[in-house]
């Protein structure tokens, strides 16, 4: 799968200036033809005024006509331009197919999505949600960024950006109006628990580099983080697990929690790390698209490492990918919540004028025949913070992986597994940050 890039991508929180969605989903990606020349329809009849055929499930003589009333009629229409109209004429073609994940991008966007996948773009530093009200708030801030340095706390409500209501915006919507040139000013209106008004935010846009991995080792376990599978993501990873071997490591939790995808050859390069070269990964397979396996081509150096994998709700994509690899080949241990379920394959077709097609054209199967698309996995140990655990910012999911891997360095009988109490999934993907 060298010949081609895939990434994962999730289903609609984005962070801003960060990895994941409100836009950072999980998709199979790989770039289609840049410039499309020769094109012939076969499915659609007079697409251009007073053309004829006699072979069209589809006349295009309506759109045309549907075109020529609003130019005539409509009462704003001085105010949207053709360029405008034949965007929004894509958009509907696309959500005619009612996936979330087949999208279009204009150009400015299109360079904004592929920025995510890079890991590395302007923004503020802040990942965004939603609440239980719907409102658009702040998940969180990333250390020594423009949001955090402002004073931005968790749970903070974007009322406003640069004085216009967020009420009506969708999160991808907020995404884009925070996002902007580095350098430049961005207003956000904030309202947090115990203020009786709003206080405006003034923020400089930073470059915001997403840090893909985070190291830590907790006794003689070693905690590796990965938040989103980027380009990058793989040197970062191999760098995490030089310091694990430094440190004298006997286990590793893989915390996959939050992590909305990336580029499926990243995962696939680091399950390389952990199972046996020549191990099926997970199988691509699709109507337009030749069925192909991809298989661990690493050395399998940790492949008898003690280790577990924590997984949530926002877990999607590759992360999926990779947590179901280990699961199915290794009986490695997944403990958390139950996965998103994003197991369709996304290509991204780039179109002449820069903006892009990210069309849904197969769907992943683990090795165990599993399909992932809106199943999810279920952990071996169901783990959920109660709202106490989360006051008091105690990890009971970290604590019983932990436990699990200390059991398995040890050649302690593991406790059985509670999977038949697993809570259904969040449904919502993460948000990249801003």
């Amino acid at each position: 799968m060298n010949k081609k890039r895939k990434i994962l991508q999730s289903v609609i929180v984005v962070i801003l200036g960060l990895v994941l969605v409100g836009s950072g989903f999980f998709l199979g990606w790989s770039t289609g033809r840049n410039y499309p020349q020769h094109i012939t329809v076969t499915d659609a009849a007079n697409i251009f005024p007073n053309a004829s055929s006699t072979a069209a499930p589809a006349d295009f003589s309506v759109f045309w006509q549907a075109w020529n009333d609003l130019n005539q009629y409509y009462l704003r229409n001085p105010s949207t331009t053709p360029q405008q109209k034949l965007y929004g004429a894509i958009n509907g073609l696309l959500a005619s197919t009612g996936d979330p994940y087949t999208e279009f991008f204009d150009p400015q966007d299109s360079q904004q999505f592929q920025g995510d996948l890079t890991g590395n773009f302007g923004g503020i530093g802040a990942v965004l949600g939603t609440n239980a009200s719907g409102s658009i708030i702040i998940d969180s801030t990333l250390p020594g960024t423009p949001a955090a340095n402002a004073g931005l706390k968790g749970e903070d409500i974007i009322e406003a950006v640069n004085g216009t209501s967020t009420a009506s915006m969708d999160l991808n919507t907020v995404v884009n109006e925070i996002r902007g040139p580095v350098g430049s000013t961005v207003t956000l209106s904030i309202m947090r628990s115990g203020w009786t008004s709003p206080h405006n935010f003034a923020i400089v846009r930073a470059n915001i580099n997403v840090p893909t991995v985070q190291f830590a080792m907790k006794g003689q376990i070693a905690v590796i983080t990965l938040n989103e599978f980027t380009q990058d993501a793989d040197t970062e990873f191999y760098k995490a697990l030089q310091k694990a071997v430094a440190a004298n490591a006997q286990g590793i939790v893989l915390d996959l929690r939050g992590n909305p995808g990336g580029y499926l050859q990243v995962a696939v390069d680091i399950a390389g790390y952990f199972l046996k070269p020549g191990s099926q990964v997970v199988k691509e397979v699709g109507r337009a698209v030749p069925t192909e396996n991809f298989t661990a081509q690493g050395n399998g150096a940790l492949d008898t490492m003690p280790m577990a994998v924590l997984i949530d709700g926002n877990t999607a994509s590759a992360a999926e990918i990779l947590s179901g690899a280990l699961n199915n080949d290794r009986g490695v241990p997944l403990i958390g919540e139950k996965s998103f379920g994003k197991g369709t394959v996304q290509q991204l077709f780039t179109l002449s004028d820069g903006s892009s097609l990210k069309i849904t054209v197969a769907h992943w199967v683990l090795p165990n025949g599993k399909i992932l698309d809106h199943n999810g996995l279920i952990p071996n140990y169901v783990v959920t913070p109660t709202a106490t655990d989360i006051k008091n910012g105690t990890d009971v999911q970290l604590a019983k992986a932990l436990q699990i891997v200390q059991d398995e360095i040890n050649g302690t009988a593991l406790p059985a597994s509670n999977a038949s109490t697993i809570a259904s999934s969040t449904g919502i993907m993460p948000a990249p940050v801003q």
